[in-house]
């Protein structure tokens, strides 16, 4: 009897905890995306009332910052190639936050026990960030590559155009442009915009 239970329990921990570490299965298709992962839709759309950025844009930057994985970091540094020393950056969870940035959003929202690994915090989080690029730097909530950018490189810094001078960067914010426009697309077919 106390091994079925302890089974029971252990599958009830995995389906509570686990599959929100794992990316969804078709991140190329929106509506998948949503399909698989049901409260999504519901955390974008009240981040997109609350703040006025598109679901679609939210999606895009998400995919790019972290692939829809709730605990995902940045990758560690090493010393002589093989002695750890840390992370690139504070940055994790779906939005990729950094720990100044992500304190910032829960001192101005009052959202104190917000969590980076939690979806719908950090879409409220994006939300808050895009808002104030687009009042700050005069964007539009539907200019993904541009938010995408002041998004990498903070407020100040695309301020002061210290993106245009990283080619890569420039790269993947087209790419984060493009497959915002196609999820926007994809999700009209289906029906969520």
């Amino acid at each position: 009897m106390k091994k079925y239970l302890r089974l029971a329990v252990l599958l009830a921990l995995v389906s509570c905890g686990g599959g929100e570490n794992r990316a969804p299965r078709d991140l190329d298709n929106a509506c998948a995306i949503l399909e698989e992962r049901p409260h999504y839709y519901d955390a974008m759309r009240r981040a997109e009332g609350r703040w006025g950025v598109p679901m679609h844009v939210m999606m895009a930057t998400i995919y790019q910052e972290s692939k829809f994985i709730g605990n995902a970091k940045t990758p560690r540094r090493f010393a002589l190639g093989f002695i750890p020393t840390g992370r690139q950056s504070s940055a994790r969870g779906y939005s990729q936050a950094l720990d100044g940035t992500w304190d910032d959003y829960r001192d101005a929202t009052g959202n104190h026990g917000a969590r980076r690994n939690n979806f719908d915090d950090a879409v409220d989080f994006m939300g808050w960030y895009m808002n104030r690029a687009s009042a700050q730097l005069g964007l539009s909530s539907y200019d993904a590559e541009n938010l995408y950018l002041a998004y990498h490189e903070g407020l100040a810094g695309f301020g002061r155009g210290s993106h245009n001078q990283k080619g890569w960067l420039l790269r993947v914010a087209a790419d984060v442009g493009e497959r915002s426009e196609t999820y926007q697309n994809q999700l009209i077919a289906c029906g969520r915009l």
